[in-house]
Parts: C-alpha cells; sequence; structure tokens
C-alpha cells in the first residue's frame, strides 16, 4: 500500500537546471519540487472561518435548543462552545508551531506515540469521516441551490445527487489546478457565507427594535433538568464549529506560521463565536422555539417570514455557504492524504506534487473520488454518527501530545507556549465528549469502535509487514510508476521528516 520506491524508479523526477526563467519548471529546479507557502493570514482566516462556517449554523439550532430546552441556556451554550474550541485552538497553536508539519492531529500523534496510533487517526479521518462529510455538505449544497425552484414540495433525489457530483468535480478540479485558485474559492465563499450571516443578524436588530424579544422574556423556562440531554446540545453546537483545527492540516503552507497561525486562529474563532451567537438571537426574533425543535429549516422559515418574495435569497446564502464549506474539506484533507502518503500510511503516489501545478494533485482526486463513492450510499449520516465520538477522541489524544512532550522534550522549541491549565482543561472535557455516547448511544458508538477498528489488520498487512512478496512489491511499483506518467507528478523535494 505505501512501499517506498528508489529514485532510479522515478523517471519523471526534473533534473538541475531545465526550465525556462519564470516557469514552474524553475521554481522547481531553485526550490524543489514541493508545496509552496502560498497562504497569507487573510487566506488562513478564511480557511478556518470557512470550514468552520458549513451546514451547521444552519442544522445545529435544531439540536442545541433541543438538549437545552429554553432559549437561554442554548444560547449559553453556543457561547461555550465558542470558548471550548478557541482554548482547543490554543492549544493547537503551541503543537502547530512546535511540529510544523502539515496532517495536525495525524502529524502529532505520530510525532508523540508512534505510527499505529497515528495511522488509526489518519484511517478513521480519511476512508470514513472526511469523506461522509463532504458528501453530505455537497447534498446539502444541492438541496439548497434549488430549494427555490421547487418552494412547496420535495426536491428531486436524482437532481440533488447530480448537483452534489457536479460541485465536487468542480472544486476537484480547482483544488488540482491551483493553490490560489482554491483560496481564491475559500475567500470568495467566506465572504458570502459570513454576508448571508449578517444579513440575518441586521435583519434580527430590526425586529429586536420592533419589539419582537418574546422568546427572551422568560429566557430560561423550559430548561432541560437532564445533564446527558444538555451534553447532546454541547455535541450539537461543537459540530457546528468543527473546522478550527483545519489550518493545522496545511501549515507547511502557510507563510510566517510561528506569527501567522496563533492570529488567524484567534481572529477566526473569535469572528465565529460572536457570529453565531448573534445568529441564534436573530433566529428567535422570529422563529419560536418549539418550532425550531420542531425540525423547522429555521434559516428558510426566518427569510420566508421577514424577506417576502425575495426569501429564496437565503437557500441561495445558504447553498454558498456550504459549497465553501466543501471546498474547506477537500483542500485540507487533500493534505492529510499527501502527509499520510509521505509516511507511508498511504500509498506512495498520494505524497506527490503535480509538476507544473505544484499541488497534491493525486491527494486531492483520491479525496474527491472517494467522496463519491458515498454519494452513493443512503446512510452516510449514520456513518457520520458512528464515528462522531472518533473525532473528539484524537483532538483530545492531539492535545495529550502537548502535555507529554512538556514531559518528554521540555527543551522542545516551543516559538508559543500555552499555560498548563488550558491542556489539562480541554483533555478532561474531552474524555468527558468521548465517554457520554457510550451513555447516550451505545449501539451506534459500539458500531463505531468496530469501524476504527478495521484499520488495525490494514496497519499491520499494508504498513507493519515489510517483507512483503516480490510480486505484491512489484505490482505497487509498476502502478505508482504508471500513475506519475499518467498524471506528471513526482515526490517532493526538501521533504520535512
Amino acid at each position: 500500500m505505501a512501499e517506498a520506491l528508489n529514485d532510479s524508479s522515478m523517471p519523471l523526477k526534473p533534473e538541475n537546471g531545465e526550465g525556462k526563467p519564470g516557469s514552474p519548471e524553475t521554481q522547481q529546479s531553485e526550490g524543489g519540487v514541493k508545496l509552496q507557502q502560498k497562504i497569507t493570514l487573510l487566506n488562513g482566516v478564511t480557511v478556518i472561518v470557512g470550514s468552520i462556517i458549513g451546514s451547521g449554523i444552519f442544522v445545529s439550532p435544531k439540536g442545541v435548543v433541543e438538549g437545552a430546552g429554553s432559549v437561554g441556556l442554548s444560547l449559553i451554550v453556543w457561547i461555550l462552545c465558542g470558548l471550548f474550541s478557541m482554548v482547543g485552538a490554543y492549544c493547537y497553536a503551541e503543537l502547530g508551531t512546535s511540529i510544523v508539519r502539515s496532517g495536525a492531529d495525524y502529524a502529532y500523534i505520530f510525532e508523540a506515540f508512534g505510527p499505529f496510533l497515528a495511522f488509526i487517526r489518519l484511517w478513521v479521518e480519511c476512508m470514513i469521516v472526511r469523506p461522509c462529510s463532504q458528501a453530505i455538505v455537497a447534498l446539502t449544497f444541492a438541496y439548497y441551490v434549488i430549494e427555490p425552484l421547487f418552494p412547496d414540495c420535495d426536491q428531486p433525489g436524482t437532481a440533488v445527487r447530480l448537483l452534489a457530483v457536479v460541485c465536487i468535480l468542480v472544486l476537484t478540479f480547482v483544488n488540482c489546478y491551483d493553490v490560489k485558485w482554491a483560496t481564491r474559492v475559500q475567500d470568495v465563499f467566506t465572504y458570502a457565507k459570513v454576508l448571508a450571516l449578517i444579513l440575518i443578524i441586521i435583519t434580527g436588530f430590526v425586529q429586536l427594535g420592533r419589539g419582537q424579544f418574546d422568546s427572551f422574556k422568560n429566557p430560561f423556562e423550559n430548561t432541560e433538568p437532564d445533564i446527558g440531554k444538555i451534553s447532546l446540545a454541547f455535541y450539537s453546537g461543537l459540530f457546528a464549529y468543527n473546522g478550527w483545527n483545519y489550518l493545522n492540516f496545511v501549515i507547511e503552507e502557510l507563510k510566517d506560521p510561528y506569527k501567522n497561525l496563533p492570529k488567524a486562529i484567534w481572529i477566526s474563532i473569535i469572528l465565529v463565536t460572536i457570529i453565531y451567537v448573534l445568529t441564534n438571537v436573530a433566529y428567535f426574533t422570529t422563529v419560536s422555539r418549539e418550532e425550531i425543535v420542531g425540525g423547522a429549516a429555521v434559516a428558510v422559515m426566518f427569510s420566508k417570514r421577514l424577506y417576502g418574495f425575495m426569501w429564496w435569497i437565503m437557500p441561495i446564502f445558504v447553498s454558498l455557504s456550504t459549497f465553501g464549506g466543501v471546498n474547506g474539506i477537500l483542500f485540507t484533507t487533500a493534505r492529510l492524504f499527501y502527509v499520510g502518503g509521505r509516511e507511508g500510511h498511504m500509498p506512495q503516489i498520494l505524497s506527490m506534487v503535480q509538476v507544473q501545478r505544484m499541488t497534491p494533485l493525486p491527494a486531492v482526486l483520491f479525496m474527491g473520488l472517494l467522496s463519491l463513492v458515498y454519494l452513493a450510499s443512503s446512510d452516510i449520516y449514520a456513518l457520520i454518527n458512528y464515528v462522531g465520538f472518533a473525532t473528539w477522541l484524537s483532538i483530545g489524544l492531539s492535545v495529550v501530545v502537548l502535555l507529554y512532550l512538556r514531559w518528554k522534550r521540555p527543551n522542545m522549541p516551543r516559538p508559543i507556549k500555552v499555560h498548563l491549565f488550558w491542556p489539562i482543561l480541554y483533555t478532561l472535557c474531552s474524555i468527558y465528549l468521548v465517554v457520554l455516547p457510550l451513555y447516550a448511544s451505545p449501539v451506534e458508538t459500539g458500531i463505531g469502535c468496530a469501524i476504527i477498528a478495521t484499520g488495525v489488520p490494514v496497519y499491520f498487512i499494508f504498513v507493519y509487514w515489510t517483507n512483503k512478496p516480490q510480486v505484491f512489491d512489484n505490482f505497487m511499483e509498476s502502478t505508482t510508476t504508471m500513475l506519475q506518467k499518467l498524471l506528471v507528478v513526482v515526490p517532493e523535494d526538501n521533504k520535512k521528516q
């Protein structure tokens, strides 16, 4: 699965001195074939904001209100989820500037605990969680794009799926063609989704000015007494904040990471927390708690009641939001495949860079195609539920890496050094979030553990077992060389170990 090839078997690797001035080939000869540092601070902010703000803010309010029970407690949950994400991001700022390697959680776990745990993390994230998530967000995009065409009836399932396929194919091409194109797409659609939420917030303030604050007269009425259900409210809220660690996945492409990573994290999460809380306040001015719990598409209902014949603008904005979300998932996950291939945990072809475009083209293609496979499934939502707790397990384990390295490598260079209180607090909360599903949904958690366990034999057969039959090695080498020629890709130069 990940057989290394000798330099002599890499016929497409360019020789020094080739290429014309100003051409991509000149970049190869001068700086080596590798991913370029093209992501600015602004791009970093839009990667994080664009990855966080996707479908979550439009679907999570139901889960938060249902678990919290009251308007007041649900707003507190949104604030606490933002603060919790900020603590995690603060810890990741130390990890990301101490271990400057793309791959985030995978790279940190690999550094501290070795290849086995890192591979299991990579397996779950790359083969199940991310492709499923991308497929779901693409379906959400498609659903909202054609919503104005079918205002009073259900959308045709085939049309929704075909539009989701087009969405993934277009963004796969963009990410294969140019990193700058991908970051520009992220920039533009991040602005669009923030604009949509600002429109909701401004409308909410207008509603408050009109005296529409009935929901806030007794804000803690109907508060849920069951701590288990309140915990599920946090799960829904934290789902909407997923993506705050995505910039760490592409840190090798970030300009001046020691300065820009922490800045991008702080700016992004503070901005998202403010937007999320104010958006929910705006929702409550027009849509009642009972209607949200009843499963109403809260943003669409909000727009239908207040924007008249222009109500369709909100589904369009939501579709723009989710389009940017698909791009963010694809952009960062391709880098995870790329790093996995570089470390020998994925096929070596995934660790190669396109010679002219300087993009991880094989990894992007693989992620896009895998997402298309999941679009054929009718039960991808269940898969996400099965392994949802694994996300918190891996993020919590990454923060444990911080504590472990403080103990084992006290003199390790740390451009950013957080107070130990924060990683300890985050680790304790993560333990709770991992244990919670065992109580709330034991069957789904058990199936999730079984899915994760499928990575164990894969690791021992394809990674740990090095003395494989020569036939297998020859097949892998010939396949890798054939794909190199087809895609015009080569291993990166000056790779960091």
